[in-house]
């Protein structure tokens, strides 16, 4: 019996063998199926062939290709810049060094605040980004961030990767920008600002002018607020200049390093408007289209890696950020109940009026709020009390 398992075993290697080699000659590749063993030394004799197999093939069947990336991000921010070269570092070692992408700084293929144009038109193959910079071109792209008063990081990606919410988004990117687009960053809750005077109630808001963003952007101007959208690397010269009474950025790691303690003494939290806002990576679907497939799932690996990474390094930097800006005179302070609970009128209200006349927003408004209230009730129940102990709130 031993000598027929033996000879039967023999047979298929000798066959396998030569298939592959025909095949080599013919410039064709194979993708030899894997047989599982049984018995005792199943794992041992699996993870090598597997493991040896893959680069083989790569190596020899799949292409060389160059692609630029666009971002928003200065290079100086090696948190959120670190995000698109996180991607780009993994899609070279997973695809061998055959699948290359150069990331650029805000300003060199495209202003920041217009990666999404360039990635769209194809002049830019993919860019890294926050999507609520092009919410000028439609509200439904704050989702793909933060909406004010949302979901917090955890809970974003949970929608993003297990309750629908990345399936809706692509649709959407495909139907209006020829774009597909993965999270590939995230920054965890960010803080609310840097303020020249003290801001204690509503009064104190109108008539300021203020470097946010996205739809908290659209609620500060609910309250008074003038609004300015700048880039990263913009914000500090306008604060200097006055051009702008205050600014928000992420959160004290990035901050410190921007200077703002310098031309803004008071640093407000929490930030209400990106509870836990996603960047992303965009590509061009024709150009994505084109890739084969081994280097669409690199892609998808190395977003995915990028977005766990970045919130790592956030979590993990900020609280000594924040005392080195302590130690510089920055005063740290809540926003009043009295602000919290008009931006939080004044957001669900924005939400009802873009779903009154745009249809895509309504649609996966109505889904990402059912999951908000669902996630919510769960996190009370778990995170909450946790947090509500340990923190002594």
């Amino acid at each position: 019996m031993k000598r027929r398992q033996f000879l039967s075993a023999t047979a298929k290697s000798t066959a396998i063998a030569v298939t592959a080699g025909v095949a080599a000659a013919c410039g064709t590749q194979i993708v030899t199926p894997t047989v599982a063993p049984t018995g005792p030394t199943a794992a041992a004799t699996t993870a090598p062939v597997n493991t040896v197999a893959a680069p083989t093939v790569i190596g020899q069947a799949m292409p060389s290709l160059s692609w630029n990336m666009a971002t928003s991000w200065p290079v100086s921010l090696d948190t959120i810049y670190g995000g698109a070269q996180v991607v780009a570092e993994r899609v070279a070692a997973l695809t061998e060094g055959k699948f290359k992408i150069t990331p650029h700084p805000a300003g060199e293929l495209a202003p920041g605040t217009q990666v999404l144009d360039v990635v769209s038109q194809g002049a830019v193959e993919i860019g890294h980004t926050a999507s609520y910079y092009y919410i000028g071109k439609s509200p439904v792209l704050a989702f793909g961030t933060a909406l004010p008063f949302g979901l917090n990081a955890q809970q974003q990606n949970a929608w993003l990767y297990d309750g629908g919410g990345l399936g809706l988004l692509q649709d959407f990117y495909a139907k209006k920008f020829n774009v597909i687009q993965f999270p590939a960053g995230n920054t965890g809750v960010q803080m609310g600002g840097w303020f020249r005077k003290e801001i204690n109630t509503t009064d104190d808001l109108k008539g300021l002018k203020m470097r946010i963003p996205g739809l908290g952007g659209q609620v500060m101007t609910k309250l008074g607020v003038t609004v300015q959208v700048l880039a990263g690397g913009e914000i500090f010269q306008a604060l200097q200049t006055g051009a702008v009474d205050a600014a928000e950025w992420v959160g004290p790691y990035d901050d410190e390093k921007l200077g703002f303690y310098k031309v803004a003494k008071y640093y407000y939290y929490p930030g209400w408007w990106e509870p836990g806002p996603s960047l992303e990576i965009q590509v061009n679907l024709d150009k994505w289209k084109e890739l084969p497939t081994q280097y669409q799932e690199a892609l998808k690996s190395a977003s995915a890696e990028a977005n766990i990474v970045m919130l790592a390094r956030y979590d993990a930097r900020n609280n000594q950020a924040l005392k080195k800006l302590l130690s510089n005179g920055v005063e740290v302070k809540a926003y009043s109940k009295e602000i919290m609970d008009a931006a939080s009128k004044a957001s669900f209200e924005l939400y009802d009026e873009f779903s009154g006349k745009d249809a895509d927003f309504k649609t996966i408004f109505e889904q990402w709020k059912t999951f908000r209230e669902d996630v919510f009730a769960w996190n009370k129940l778990n995170e909450g009390s946790y947090a509500a102990f340990v923190y002594g709130f």
